[in-house]
């Protein structure tokens, strides 16, 4: 019997490199099959486990998200910006209306950490559902009467408000500039019928800028915030409705940390500076 290299010799050059090349096809698929399973041979048999998790401490929360009165806008404003600035990568977000309505909404369950009202009986709304505990007075706030800068109705004082021909625009009486300026108006035993009820100051203010009243009792610091856009006049009945301001971290604020720090910003000689340049009062 021929060896198999024996029956090759006896074939010519021709013949033996067509041989040569179909058997060179056949490693050329074969080689990467075995290849492929030595590889998977050496392979652990056991069953890859977790991803490792991430080491470090608890990640801080980078949104701070703070419900305040409407009338506390521009002083807010300017310091989540100096806090920011001290918190690199937080950022702060603020949802300003009538205290009355934030504090429905955070009694709701609204997500926020800080709340800062325009009287303690807005306030009383959540420390009575328990969402934050001993808030602290920082400011307080009077009421001045706002006027076009024209004063087209020549309003001097309050007892120009009764005339029925003097549009006028006041705050609901539920939020606590409508509060306030029921004891102003009762302290100097008046009647006013407005011809609006808004619902927070800032809405009140706007009736006059638009000129669509002839005067709305606002907060002494909306009118300075307007600046220039109306007059503001002073009464002595606003010094017996002045309205204080508690702040205060919330007891399920997201950001409890930061919400503290917050506070502590708004309470220190920075956040007084800020706020009595806007025409606020301290506590």
């Amino acid at each position: 019997m021929l060896r198999p290299f024996s029956r090759l010799s006896r074939l010519s050059p021709l013949s033996r490199w067509a041989v040569s090349r179909r058997a060179l096809s056949r490693w050329t698929v074969a080689l990467p099959v075995a290849l492929a399973l030595g590889l998977s041979g050496c392979g652990s048999s056991e069953p890859a486990g977790p991803a490792a998790a991430p080491t470090g401490g608890a990640r801080q929360a980078k949104e701070l998200t703070v419900f305040a009165a409407a009338s506390l806008t521009g002083t807010f404003t300017d310091l989540g910006k100096h806090f920011e600035a001290a918190h690199p990568g937080t950022s702060v977000k603020f949802n300003f209306g009538s205290s009355a309505t934030l504090a429905q909404q955070i009694a709701q369950g609204a997500p926020a950490d800080v709340f800062a009202a325009a009287s303690p009986a807005t306030m009383k709304t959540v420390t009575d559902a328990s969402l934050a505990a001993s808030p602290t007075t920082f400011v307080r706030n009077k009421l001045e009467i706002a006027v076009p800068k024209d004063n087209p109705a020549k309003v001097d004082d309050l007892q120009d408000l009764t005339d029925p021909k003097v549009k006028v625009a006041l705050c609901a009486e539920q939020v606590p500039c409508g509060a306030a300026a029921v004891k102003a108006l009762d302290a100097a035993g008046l009647k006013v019928k407005p011809v609006t009820l808004e619902q927070d100051v800032k809405a009140t203010l706007t009736k006059v800028e638009l000129g669509e009243v002839d005067a709305a009792l606002v907060y002494r610091t909306d009118v300075i915030a307007s600046a220039g856009k109306v007059q503001g006049i002073a009464f002595p009945e606003a010094d017996k409705a002045i309205n204080d301001y508690p702040i205060a971290a919330l007891a399920k604020a997201p950001a409890g940390d930061l919400a503290k720090q917050f506070v502590d910003l708004v309470l220190s000689p920075q956040g007084k500076d800020v706020l009595t340049k806007a025409g606020f009062e301290g506590p």
